[in-house]
């Protein structure tokens, strides 16, 4: 099983694998979602024995956490690791992203409650705005750590320069973003700097749209309404780049008698850059086979040899697959 990873510079201790639940609850992202479904979601890792548990507020416009919170209250509390995530303004009636300082400090207390606990383990500033300064909104989650309500401050989707701005005190203990063997450009910059500065980094997306699970084929096409022919990592040549690198990790995969998902995501794990690893899942079956992942020990040249099948993803600039909501 995984050794625990400790967050930034506090003493919040997590396994290296977690769970994202934008599928849990998520109804204003994924259709035809079921709550059962999702506390079923949430029972089905915390028993195969991941402890962080990833959501937001804009995960079913708090639907998520509220679920979440369902799932977690026969379980004991000190032992599970709670991150969420605010930013999202809907007062005005249109989605507006805001850092200010009054409303985050709204928004932790009301995600509190929709969590039903007394502390929040990791929280975010999900995305940046573009008028407040970025250590006046991690100052006021800094005055919210030292009531108690939250253990660690993080940040997600800013860029390296917002990142630098949000830790001009040194409040900063987690940065959350895009990140996978296929969207490494972006990492090349930030992760040197959070590494420097004792930031833990979890990366989101880490199985990219299922391109980085096996299922895809060459003869695949998509339908001019999927959205996955409008993306870049699905149309040729990079396509078929792409699967032409993940059949070169099946035969690792093979040795370790794993799949080639817990293969992936037992690179993230054994990387140093990297603390927690949260892959979304929608059946509980995937949750129980993601946890296994903690199971794969890749060695030294297996680890070297993955990072170098995928070198070429290192250098590009196709972005990330997230756009800045505002």
């Amino acid at each position: 099983m995984s050794e625990q990873v400790t967050i930034g510079k506090t003493d919040v201790t997590a396994t290296a694998l977690g769970l994202g639940t934008n599928a849990v609850g998520g109804n204003n992202l994924f259709p035809n979602l079921k709550d059962q479904d999702g506390i079923d979601l949430v029972k089905a890792g915390i028993d195969n024995g991941i402890t962080l548990l990833d959501t937001a507020y804009v995960y079913g416009l708090g639907h998520s956490e509220e679920l979440v919170g369902q799932a977690i209250k026969d379980y004991d509390r000190s032992k599970l690791i709670i991150a969420t995530k605010g930013a999202h303004d809907f007062s005005s009636g249109e989605q507006v992203i805001n850092n200010d300082p009054k409303f985050l400090t709204k928004q932790v207390d009301e995600s509190l409650k929709r969590l039903n606990t007394d502390y929040i383990d990791i929280y975010y500033i999900h995305f940046p705005d573009h008028d407040t300064p970025k250590a006046e909104a991690v100052g006021a989650l800094q005055r919210l750590r030292e009531q108690g309500k939250i253990r660690a401050i993080g940040v997600s989707n800013f860029s390296l320069k917002q990142i630098k701005d949000a830790n001009a005190d040194g409040y900063l203990d987690v940065v959350e973003d895009e990140f996978s063997l296929l969207h490494q450009d972006h990492g090349s910059r930030m992760l040197p700097y959070l590494k420097q500065n004792n930031i833990s980094f979890v990366p989101y997306f880490p199985l990219a749209s299922g391109l980085l699970t096996g299922k895809y084929t060459k003869d695949v096409t998509f339908p001019a309404d999927d959205i996955r022919s409008q993306i870049a990592d699905f149309k040729e040549p990079r396509y078929g780049q792409i699967l032409s690198a993940v059949d070169a990790i099946r035969p690792i995969a093979e040795a370790h008698d794993a799949t080639v998902t817990q293969t992936v995501l037992a690179w993230y794990i054994k990387n140093p850059l990297i603390s927690v690893v949260i892959p979304g899942a929608k059946k509980p079956e995937q949750v129980i086979a993601n946890a296994k992942a903690m199971n794969v020990t890749l060695s030294d040249s297996e680890f070297n040899d993955i990072d170098k099948i995928f070198d070429g993803f290192k250098y590009g600039t196709t972005g990330k697959s997230l756009a800045d909501p505002d």
